[in-house]
């Protein structure tokens, strides 16, 4: 498992273990902030290096070595 901080994951790239449909490099472009202030962040906003589609995942999902890579590899 990575260590991560979803107050440090802006702007950091990830690379997709398993690409779908040529979408295999991926920046964080946004923290998601919580709805209430006293909550944890819970989701971030990944753009896709290739075709700019966004998506948002679960910034613990990145934790997974089976699925995500960081950095662009």
């Amino acid at each position: 498992m990575n260590p991560l901080s979803p107050k440090k994951l802006l702007l950091t790239k990830w690379t997709a273990v398993t690409p779908v449909a040529k979408q295999k490099h991926f920046l964080v472009i946004r923290v998601i902030p919580p709805t209430l202030p006293t909550d944890p962040i819970e989701l971030v906003e990944i753009e896709a290096a290739y075709s700019k589609a966004t998506q948002i995942i679960a910034w613990r999902d990145l934790r997974d070595d089976a699925v995500w890579r960081q950095g662009w590899v």
